[in-house]
């Protein structure tokens, strides 16, 4: 296995990084829009929580998307198995985001 590194690309960084917090941003809005009549048991800022921890899951899935581009992979099929496992990590991280930001109000 031979994986070489090489220097961090910032604008890729930022683009993928930007794009899982665009991403975690626009699915936690959906559900907390949704919500027409908030408990009182939430209190009055119960929504800044998972608008700051699901945007903040989705960048670091994103930061995460960029690793197989940062190794340097240089075999297709070990290029494509490092996107789909990244892809999956992205998922994961982007799920837990949300689960963390509504546990206690939508999340009970």
């Amino acid at each position: 296995m031979t994986y070489s590194t090489q220097h961090i690309r910032t604008g890729s960084v930022v683009k993928k990084v930007l794009f899982g917090t665009g991403i975690g941003l626009f699915i936690i809005s959906l559900f907390v829009i949704s919500v027409d009549h908030p408990d009182p048991a939430w209190g009055k800022s119960w929504i800044v929580r998972p608008f700051i921890i699901t945007p903040l899951a989705g960048a670091f899935g994103g930061l995460l998307l960029y690793v197989p581009e940062f190794l340097n992979i240089q075999t297709n099929w070990k290029k494509i198995a490092g996107s789909i496992i990244s892809f999956f990590a992205f998922i994961i991280a982007l799920w837990m985001g949300i689960i963390l930001g509504l546990d206690g109000t939508l999340w009970n």
